[in-house]
């Protein structure tokens, strides 16, 4: 059951009120007994907490976008290396 915020048109008081989806909006004020309008408010936002969610386990991989092998980040571990020592080479 949502809460809603509510207005006075006389006295300006602002106030929440805690009803059904389905109850007719409230017409007077509780203070002062005179029309009050609903306000359009934002609501609580949705807040997922933890693993499961669609970023971490739904999101579709592309296909190019694989995990490379254990064996195939050995290789660029060494391509890596290999290129360092040129480089250290060719500046000395």
């Amino acid at each position: 059951m949502p809460t809603y915020d509510y207005k006075c048109e006389s006295c300006k008081d602002i106030f929440e009120f805690f009803q059904n989806m389905s109850d007719k909006p409230l017409s007077k004020c509780p203070k002062c007994n005179n029309k009050v309008r609903r306000l359009v408010s934002g609501g609580s936002g949705l807040i997922f907490k933890g693993s499961g969610f669609y970023l971490t386990d739904y999101a579709k991989k592309k296909p190019n976008e694989k995990e490379p092998k254990k064996s195939d980040k050995k290789n660029q571990k060494k391509l890596k290396k290999s290129k360092e020592t040129k480089v250290k080479e060719n500046k000395t």
